[in-house]
């Protein structure tokens, strides 16, 4: 059966963001020399929007609204590899929005268009003061830069968002920072940011991560054959393979899944598989709650609601298929209050 288009948060996360058509000018730049066409003179946030979370939404936002205030396009300037990779000669960080669902969301955003540098040897190598000269003026030519309160960029992260800001001055650009976004109330109250959403979901805790989000954690993937023991237990699942650098705590959870144009409760565990393998890469399962099909070789995007247990191991196969059935209770049970 498919879930209907009710207004919960997951489904919000799996659908409007994610399957509205972007502008048909949206510009996309890769390691441009010259100002894109269609990007003369743009507002441009800068950072690396990992995540697109409710801290980057702030500074997008008011990246539209000035670029509306001036008649000018909206634009982001974003980097890839992230530097943490780039500086550690190999994927380490462990992204919050795969690359096929952050450019959707972008793209759906309102902006005029993307630019993306290549963080390579030559520009981490840059100061501060050659980026922005070299980089924003001489290359992009902006017009106004939108950055965060916690921005840092140039060689060693010298430049802080108050020297941007006096460059800007002198070289006749303008620049905004945008003040912290916190969620929470009185002594909960946290400051939104991507380190703060991994270690919530580092320790399973898929609602904290959703409420710095202003959506579900959502990850996207292929659907690959298994070992087909969950049809052989009566649950069947959906094999996904996270990327290598998910640091998302074992376990069991309530989710939503997309697979085309519908979609699905249903409950999902994210481990080795200890009762039936241990030891082996990490693999998210996926079960669809009143679903039959072949999902071989489809895409599937999922919303994570929220967190049942830790990942665990039985005695046995029965005592795995029983605790299996109480999953699937609970999961429906959290899925009716989101």
């Amino acid at each position: 059966m498919q879930f209907p288009r009710a207004p919960t948060r997951a489904a919000a996360a799996l659908d409007a963001p994610l399957t509205q058509s972007p502008p048909q000018n949206f510009a996309f730049a890769l390691d441009p020399t010259h100002p894109p066409p269609g990007l003369e003179g743009a507002v441009y946030a800068i950072g690396n929007f990992d995540g697109v979370h409710r801290g980057h939404e702030a500074v997008i936002a008011r990246t539209k609204a000035l670029a509306a205030e001036r008649g000018a396009p909206s634009a982001i300037l974003t980097f890839e590899p992230h530097p943490g990779d780039y500086f550690a000669g190999r994927p380490v960080v462990f992204r919050l929005t795969p690359a096929p669902i952050k450019t959707r969301i972008l793209r759906a955003s309102g902006l005029a268009g993307v630019v993306a540098l290549s963080f390579d040897a030559a520009l981490a190598q840059k100061s501060a003061a050659e980026f922005i000269e070299t980089v924003l003026v001489a290359r992009l030519g902006v017009g106004a830069v939108i950055v965060g309160w916690d921005f840092h960029f140039g060689k060693a992260r010298g430049g802080t968002p108050e020297f941007l800001r006096q460059a800007g001055a002198g070289l006749g650009f303008g620049v905004e920072i945008i003040d912290k976004v916190e969620t929470g109330q009185g002594d909960e109250r946290e400051v939104v940011s991507s380190s703060a959403i991994r270690r919530a979901l580092e320790r399973g805790d898929v609602e904290a991560a959703a409420r710095g989000l202003g959506r579900d954690y959502l990850v996207e993937g292929v659907v690959a054959p298994g070992q087909q023991l969950g049809r052989e237990l009566g649950v069947p699942t959906a094999n996904l393979a996270l990327e290598a650098t998910s640091r998302l705590a074992y376990g069991v959870y309530a989710v939503r899944a997309r697979v085309g144009d519908a979609i699905y409760d249903g409950v999902a565990s994210f481990g080795v598989r200890p009762t039936v393998e241990g030891g082996g890469a990490p693999l998210l399962e996926v079960h669809l709650f009143d679903f039959s099909g072949d999902l071989y070789g489809q895409t599937m995007t999922v919303a994570f609601v929220a967190r049942l247990r830790d990942e665990l191991k039985f005695a046995s196969l029965d005592a795995l298929k029983a605790e299996m059935a109480r999953d699937m209770a609970r999961a429906r049970q959290a899925l009716s209050r989101k």
